[in-house]
């Protein structure tokens, strides 16, 4: 990161491995002697390391635990309608989706709908049909669910609502059957 003395205006290069640990960080100028704090601003969607790990995060890898919790009884697919998810953007632009069941994960291997995109979790979101809404819920994603620009854990979806996993954008329709 690069930065400059608030006194004397001298520039400094400070490592990003020491500052990105902190939300301020203190230095000594080497010209004028003076100390500088110095706020580091994040990005909402900026990924973070933890560590240590979580214990989620500490699994097999390979291994795909999905552990859900019980599913609400509240939970259905609307009579008069079909739910399509489309892929607006994103490396299986194009592809739809029909959901089949009241509650969907979204992700990239051993998912109900798996897409192809690096950048997504292998088990990334939830989606849970309530008849005229969805609720959209991210499953603690590295990268992040969007909903209107931002990230979120958790959205309301209407008919035509788009959001982001990865580098996809997804769509939400309730088709007349």
């Amino acid at each position: 990161m690069e930065t400059a003395c608030i006194h004397c205006g001298e520039k400094h290069a400070l490592k990003d491995a020491d500052v990105n640990k902190h939300p301020k960080v203190k230095f000594r100028c080497s010209k004028c002697g003076q100390s500088t704090v110095v706020e580091i601003q994040r990005r909402v969607d900026a990924t973070m390391v933890i560590s240590p790990l979580p214990s989620f995060a500490r699994a097999n890898a390979s291994s795909s635990n999905l552990r859900l919790p019980p599913e609400d009884p509240g939970l259905k697919l609307p009579a008069s309608a079909t739910v399509v998810l489309t892929v607006m953007e994103g490396p299986a632009k194009g592809g739809t989706y029909k959901l089949a069941k009241a509650r969907v994960v979204i992700g990239r291997k051993g998912a109900d709908v798996a897409l192809v995109d690096p950048e997504i979790s292998r088990h990334h979101c939830l989606l849970e049909v309530r008849d005229d809404h969805i609720n959209l819920k991210d499953m603690d994603s590295t990268n992040g669910t969007f909903f209107d620009g931002e990230r979120v854990r958790a959205a309301m979806l209407q008919d035509g609502s788009e959001f982001r996993v990865g580098t996809s954008v997804l769509r939400i329709n309730f088709l007349p059957k």
